[in-house]
């Protein structure tokens, strides 16, 4: 695929007129936040917040289909789903239940999306983990190298290579769905630092479990119909050492939990 990026390294960012003829998709990732957080990500300022998310993604929905674009993925978030009782099975088509700013603006977002004439698809993300200028564990990884005490956590989490392999599988299927969710792993911090351990020689104590009994799991029927198969454990223990040696001078690590 030949790909045109916007985004702040070319000077754009929501909000602003994006030229998209010629083009035959738009995958839309962008999302304006305050450094380090997703939920919560308005920090003092939600309307400038929803003004940048919300009517932001509108308008680049609406060029899109006006400059004749085929067909729309958004980058949504199973933050859309944060108002369902814990532990809640969360399906593909699941309606959204919101329970922050953050999902409601996704959950918006994607019902103005799923009302255009043309094929979109809202990708219900779980928590990205992967390589580059900073990893989101970058500081837990720094806290049990030192020694530090560790909070314990459970989550679903999902590598970045495996979310770009279900968006080429949507871009290429015929009819895609509205909705899907994208998540591979229930992670343990204790089982993560484990590897860490292995990996670093480490003496300090690992963090107890975390309680994974509340825990709202994506199910992913429809990405897994199309022939995607995540890397699951094998895949993260893969990516390990490059992420601990990602841990130098870098940007802000981007937020644990999408």
């Amino acid at each position: 695929h030949q790909v045109t990026a916007l985004g702040r390294d070319d000077g754009w960012r929501l909000g602003l007129p994006a030229e998209l003829r010629g083009h035959d998709a738009l995958i839309h990732c962008a999302f304006a936040h305050a450094p380090g957080r997703y939920r919560g990500g308005e920090g003092d300022d939600p309307q400038g917040f929803r003004s940048a998310n919300l009517d932001g993604s509108i308008r680049l929905f609406d060029e899109a289909a006006a400059a004749g674009l085929s067909r729309i993925l958004f980058m949504s978030s199973r933050a859309v789903h944060d108002g369902w009782p814990a532990g809640t099975a969360l399906l593909d088509d699941l309606p959204p239940r919101p329970a922050n700013l953050y999902g409601e603006v996704k959950a918006l977002a994607e019902a103005h999306l799923a009302a255009l004439p043309l094929a979109t698809t809202a990708i219900r993300a779980t928590g990205i983990y992967g390589p580059g200028r900073a990893n989101k564990w970058q500081g837990l990884f720094a806290d049990y190298l030192a020694g530090r005490p560790v909070t314990p956590r459970v989550a679903t989490e999902i590598h970045g290579a495996d979310l770009a392999e279900a968006v080429l599988l949507l871009l290429a299927h015929p009819a895609p769905p509205a909705t899907v969710n994208a998540s591979d792993l229930i992670l343990d911090r204790r089982d993560l630092l484990r590897m860490v351990a292995a990996l670093t020689d480490c003496p300090h104590p690992l963090p107890e479990r975390a309680d994974a009994s509340a825990l709202c799991v994506p199910r992913c029927k429809e990405l897994h119909s199309m022939g995607w198969q995540p890397g699951g454990f094998p895949g993260l223990r893969r990516t390990l050492p490059d992420l601990l040696d990602s841990g130098g001078a870098s940007p802000p690590a981007p937020p644990e939990d999408i």
